[in-house]
């Protein structure tokens, strides 16, 4: 699996990250298929059971539902050429379809980061301030809050990914990586790569921003919960907020591993264990943690599949 230098243009890279199967007998395949089919079919229930209850049109579910959307799509730009990988010799992808994946993979992360945060200032306004709460998230706030985390996300990578596709690239074309990411794409440019330092300093930014924007939410909103007189009160009051967190704990501890460690290298088999982490597991985790966390969510996906059932009974 070692290709030689090539001082011509590479038309397309090679993973180079990802374990031979010729001896596994698809021990790598299988495992993440079941995986991405559980994350596809995980997140349709918990859009589709927010949409279909009345009990559940508030701006909290609301935007669990975009989020459990954007998962949809987030898996799917990486998952099925990962799959596709695993049972092909030739691990390629063409440049234009790596800056592709790069550009999907991270605008809908980048979407998902920003609609954690909105969550976050969601859940600080309702308890904080809960008699303002109805005036300040009206439904078309709630709608505009929505659509301009996904619109600024994906904003956000445009100019990043035009830049990339004006690089040159030459010998070797290997990405020791099991998708195509900022760092090990800008490796294999031809060129002067000290812009690597900036762009992670960018991402970097980023991060910790909105996870201080997180952060102190979730401690002024701890702070007013231990006030509450009931031990009922506060047990209502952190169970609307224990999935949330749950999810962004999950999320940007993965992101952190994965973008906060400027110059330091990992071993490559932990680089891929991170990767993994950061855009299968965690994926896979978020519609158990909304489901088995929340009562409403519950009730909501059991009218769902009670609806389905009945459904398939009419029809038959």
């Amino acid at each position: 699996m070692v290709r030689s230098n090539q001082t011509s243009m590479v038309t397309e890279f090679f993973f180079s990250g990802l374990p031979e199967l010729e001896d596994g007998n698809l021990l790598f395949f299988i495992p993440l298929l079941i995986i991405y089919i559980f994350i596809i079919i995980g997140n349709l229930i918990v859009f589709f059971a927010v949409r279909m209850d009345t009990h559940l049109h508030n701006p909290m579910y609301n935007f669990i539902s975009i989020f459990s959307f954007l998962e949809i799509w987030y898996t799917t730009a990486t998952i099925p050429k990962m799959l596709s990988n695993l049972v092909s010799k030739k691990r390629t992808i063409s440049i234009t379809g790596c800056l592709l994946q790069m550009y999907f993979f991270h605008s809908l992360g980048n979407s998902e980061g920003i609609l954690l945060t909105t969550m976050a200032i969601d859940r600080y306004v309702a308890i904080c301030n809960p008699l303002r709460y109805p005036t300040i998230m009206t439904p078309r706030l709630c709608t505009q809050l929505s659509i301009g985390s996904c619109i600024f996300g994906f904003l956000l990578l445009l100019p990043e990914i035009v830049w990339i596709s004006t690089l040159p690239f030459c010998g070797p074309n290997q990405i020791h990586q099991i998708f195509c990411d900022f760092e090990p794409v800008l490796c294999l440019a031809c060129t002067d790569t000290s812009m690597i330092l900036i762009e992670d300093v960018i991402h970097a930014i980023a991060i910790i921003f909105s996870v201080l924007i997180i952060a102190l939410s979730y401690i002024r909103i701890i702070t007013v919960i231990l006030r509450i007189p009931s031990a009922e009160g506060r047990q209502k009051a952190f169970s609307t907020c224990a999935s949330h967190l749950g999810v962004f704990l999950m999320f940007y501890g993965s992101v952190s591993l994965m973008y906060l460690r400027f110059s330091a290298t990992f071993p490559p088999i932990l680089d891929t264990i991170i990767a993994l982490m950061f855009a299968v597991l965690a994926p896979f985790f978020n519609p158990i943690i909304y489901s088995l966390r929340n009562k409403d969510m519950k009730i909501a996906i059991k009218k769902l599949l009670c609806l389905q059932k009945v459904f398939y009974a009419s029809a038959s």
